[in-house]
């Protein structure tokens, strides 16, 4: 049980690492007009709002996705944001930076909600419904993605294999998403060789096809 848990927490980690690299970005960008000394108080006000925001989200989900068929729908959701890391190349976020400690503030807590929401459904459901796991997932790797972020981002411009790392484990959280629908399980019966076919499909498709699509954008790109 204690393995399970810990399992589970890490691959939130993961999660959150993988997903939120460009959410130091956002921070940067809205305080970027601060005077110096207002900086520091925008980042620490605006990410403490956008952690409380957050974690009420995906409490939220966890309970939403309880309910008959929304685990199979978040699964398949997961499916597209997974495939989307690989394939798409959304470049620079278009943040409007704030005059005012407020506006900063604001504008961190609203971009994080927009662009975290592939967190959420991610986080909610590697947890299972267990809320513990998602407060800390969230409280560890919120920092890490703060004061880390541009490392991270360093790293996976760098090595790409951490990109596919990262969204081996969003379409292996889809796969088993997918596979708790009880609508699912009736289907195939409980049986261990579908279960593990299903799993190879969408781990291997997902990472072939984000490939495939990356190159063909790549080449299109120098073309």
């Amino acid at each position: 049980m204690e393995s399970e848990f810990l399992i589970a927490l890490l691959t939130i980690i993961a999660i959150d690492i993988v997903l939120g690299g460009d959410n130091a970005v956002v921070i940067a960008l809205a305080s970027r007009n601060l005077p110096e000394h207002q900086r520091n108080k925008a980042i620490f006000f605006g990410t403490g709002l956008a952690i409380v925001v957050r974690v009420i989200l995906t409490v939220i989900a966890v309970y939403l996705l309880k309910v008959p068929y929304l685990l199979l729908i978040g699964g398949i959701l997961l499916v597209y944001i997974s495939y989307n890391l690989l394939a798409e190349d959304n470049g620079e976020a278009n943040i409007k930076s704030g005059t005012t400690l407020a506006a900063a503030i604001k504008t961190i807590v609203v971009a994080d909600i927009v662009m975290g929401l592939d967190n959420v459904l991610a986080i909610a459901g590697a947890a299972h419904g267990n809320i513990l796991l998602v407060i800390i997932g969230l409280l560890v790797s919120v920092p890490i993605i703060i004061w880390g972020s541009k490392l991270i981002l360093h790293f996976m411009e760098r090595f790409p294999a951490i990109v596919y790392i990262g969204a081996g484990i969003l379409a292996y959280t889809a796969s088993k998403m997918i596979l708790e629908e009880p609508i699912v399980q009736t289907w195939i019966g409980h049986n261990q060789m579908i279960e593990l076919l299903i799993y190879l499909v969408i781990i291997g498709g997902v990472l072939f096809f984000g490939w495939l699509s990356g190159r063909v954008k790549t080449s299109e790109s120098t073309n």
